[in-house]
């Protein structure tokens, strides 16, 4: 075994081992949920769509407010700590980063949607082009 296919071996176990953590991460501060439990939810809860601003506009779920993840410093304050969280985006991978934050600052009731807005089947406000 040469020198760079070792290297490329160590790359892809750290590559697996750092998504294998985040997913083990995102099991502990959050639930991933279906389309069903995500629409039971939607009244009781705060629907939160970190998607950017344009993928936003273009369609989101009824009733979602947009904070976008590069922005979410910014809106993450407007959040109620009594009430539950439901984040989407496309198809859940920045979720879990946004889970991990709310965690850390005291958010106990955070859902995420399984397959993010693309698998979505509920009601949505779409643009008027």
């Amino acid at each position: 075994m040469t020198a760079l296919t070792i290297v490329l071996w160590l790359i892809l176990a750290w590559i697996i081992g750092v998504q294998l953590y985040n997913w083990l991460v995102g099991r502990k501060v959050s639930k991933v949920v279906e389309n069903e439990e995500f629409k039971a939810g939607l009244r009781k809860g705060q629907v939160v769509d970190i998607r950017e601003s344009a993928d936003f506009e273009a369609g989101h779920i009824l009733g979602a407010r947009s904070m976008p993840y590069s922005q979410f410093a910014l809106y993450e304050n407007a959040l109620r700590k009594d009430k539950p969280v439901y984040l989407y985006d496309q198809n859940r991978s920045l979720c879990v980063r946004i889970a991990k934050r709310l965690y850390k600052k005291g958010f106990n009731e955070i859902y995420i949607l399984k397959g993010g807005y693309a698998k979505w089947d509920g009601k949505t406000k779409k643009a008027k082009y």
